[in-house]
């Protein structure tokens, strides 16, 4: 039984919260864990498997592990031990294969997590989401059309401010993108996220696919 007057996390008070004791936690093991100069207790850590935050119970010592991106989160193990902890996020960081990381780091439940990337989610499920949302009617033709291609279906689609967002890996939130704005049913507004100097372009419908996978594919 738990003691109500203990502190569970002596080292996280000593260090003055939680990103604080992580940072120390990792330098002292020689690991990166990304985490900005200027966290201290609320913050998500951006890599490429999705932005990662750590949680801590109460009741217990417990730090929490999640993983997100845009409508998706995972709950991904729990650990009382924060070297472990900064020692898998580092891992997870570097792109440490999944079926290592839960040999390596046993408090790391990975089975749903991976079983929805090998069924193609959540990709799928965010396209379906999109196309079922009476919000997102306006759009529902673009998306339609988009979805209706072999090759721009396999990208992860969401709404910023009006325009659909298309990004080459799920994960990634840095990975190629490209905004689709539907000026009406003959004329597209396209730009690239993320490229220096690009402003949008006016594609016409019959060259917007074309146009959207040479985006998409550009180095």
């Amino acid at each position: 039984m738990s003691n109500p007057g203990k502190d569970l996390y002596p080292d996280v008070t000593a260090s003055g919260g939680l990103a604080l004791a992580m940072k120390e936690a990792a330098t002292s093991r020689g690991c990166d864990i990304g985490l900005a100069p200027w966290a201290v207790d609320d913050f998500t850590i951006e890599t490429a498997r999705g932005f990662v935050s750590v949680g801590a119970a109460t009741g217990e010592r417990l730090f929490r592990l999640t993983v997100h991106i845009p409508g998706f989160t995972w709950h991904i193990g729990s650990t009382d031990d924060l070297g472990q902890l900064v020692e898998a996020i580092a891992a997870w960081r570097d792109g440490m294969a999944f079926d290592e990381l839960a040999e390596t780091f046993e408090f790391m439940t990975l089975d749903e997590f991976v079983r929805a990337l090998e069924n193609g989610e959540p990709t799928s499920s965010q396209w379906s989401d999109l196309l079922s949302s009476e919000f997102h009617r306006p759009r529902w033709n673009l998306l339609r059309r988009l979805r209706a291609d072999e090759e721009l279906r396999n990208t992860f689609p969401t709404i910023t401010h009006g325009a659909v967002r298309l990004r080459v890996d799920a994960m990634d939130g840095t990975s190629r993108q490209v905004l689709v704005h539907e000026v009406d049913r003959e004329r597209y507004e396209v730009r690239r996220v993320g490229v220096p100097g690009d402003d949008w372009t006016e594609v016409p419908t019959g060259d917007l696919i074309a146009y959207l996978r040479a985006a998409l594919h550009e180095e």
